[in-house]
């Protein structure tokens, strides 16, 4: 592993234990056993490290975006599947980051980083719609708001992963159960937003 993903690993764990104002540079640096003058170098600032790790993490979900936009072997219906078991899996493995980078995105503060981080999820987001929009014009769907479609998917999502506390007295269960880890409450999600999605776009 290069230098360059070294940072960004250790970075990605330290933001996700201390959050994005809780850590330093410093801290970083001596994590990951190099110099300050290093992480520097490859990033400038801590503003510009957390947007290469939402860049880092949001990599991954641009490809198969692309691939399953292009894909001429799956529905429109299957796509969206294929969609909501990738979000849900990748999402809930990086629990703590996600909840960090969200919380990150609700403060007023480095509004610049925002906008770049949000420049990042916009790619991906627009790549669902066109899926939506073709769905419709092949009329597989129903005439749906797109936008809104795609919000109500990814939101739902994020308010699972908003708060451990929160999720667990939503599905009444105890403080003891972790969400993030369990297997059968991963399905549960992938089910729900499937029959979900399929119910709003699908016409009878």
């Amino acid at each position: 592993m290069d230098k360059k993903s070294h940072i960004i690993n250790i970075s990605l764990e330290l933001f996700a234990e201390k959050g994005f104002e809780g850590t330093s540079i410093r801290d970083i640096a001596e994590k990951g056993q190099v110099n300050v003058a290093m992480v520097n170098y490859y990033f400038g600032t801590k503003e510009k490290l957390f947007e290469a790790i939402v860049e880092h993490k949001a990599s991954y979900m641009q490809g198969l975006l692309e691939n399953l936009e292009t894909d001429k072997t799956k529905t429109e219906i299957e796509k969206m599947d294929a969609i909501i078991e990738s979000y849900v899996n990748r999402l809930l493995s990086q629990s703590s980051f996600h909840r960090v980078l969200h919380q990150e995105l609700l403060m007023s503060q480095r509004e610049n980083m925002h906008e770049n981080i949000a420049g990042v999820f916009v790619k991906n987001t627009q790549r669902i719609r066109n899926i939506i929009e073709q769905g419709i014009r092949k009329k597989q769907f129903r005439k749906v708001d797109p936008e809104l479609t795609v919000a109500s998917l990814i939101g739902t999502i994020n308010q699972v992963l908003l708060s451990k506390s929160l999720c667990n007295m939503l599905m009444q269960r105890d403080e003891k159960f972790d969400p993030y880890t369990d297997e059968k409450f991963r399905k549960r999600i992938i089910a729900h937003l499937k029959q979900m999605i399929h119910a709003h776009l699908l016409i009878d």
